[in-house]
């Protein structure tokens, strides 16, 4: 099972969309607090449609709190990563790990972690990509690396 955790997201639609991403994929979604919204934020639940039921969702007061809970090695996503998202060796219990749609990840997160920063390659001019595209995108190759366990 893979993990994906959002730090401090910002916005609910997107959010939203990765509640489906992570209910077709069997990940458990991770929020890093604060949110930019509330989870009862109607924009929120209209973008998961019908996928919040049976859903892992865990929210983490801070990113201390959650780097403690999760059971696999945390991948950093981010457009200042050393090198491309599909050059890592993802395994069952990973968590791949977020920032902010308008900041991205802290610079002392990606300190803390500087062999497992990964981008997504785009085109030189392009600043960034929708966050809940990226998270598709990497839990995807993660899920493909595994020979996509549990999903017809």
């Amino acid at each position: 099972m893979m993990h994906i955790a959002l730090h401090e997201p910002e916005i609910p639609q997107n959010t939203g969309n990765i509640v489906r991403t992570c209910s077709a994929s069997g990940a458990v979604l991770h929020l890093i607090e604060p949110l930019g919204f509330t989870v009862t934020d109607s924009r929120l639940k209209r973008a998961g449609l019908d996928y919040w039921h049976g859903m892992d969702i865990r929210i983490h007061k801070n990113v201390d709190a959650f780097l403690q809970s999760i059971p696999g090695r945390p991948w950093l996503f981010t457009t200042k990563g050393s090198r491309p998202y599909h050059e890592a060796a993802f395994a069952d219990g990973d968590c791949l790990l977020f920032g902010k749609e308008t900041a991205g990840l802290p610079e002392h997160l990606r300190a803390a972690y500087p062999d497992r920063c990964l981008r997504l390659p785009m085109l030189p001019e392009t600043r960034s990509l929708n966050l809940s595209n990226s998270v598709a995108a990497a839990l995807y190759e993660a899920l493909r690396q595994q020979g996509f366990p549990g999903m017809g």
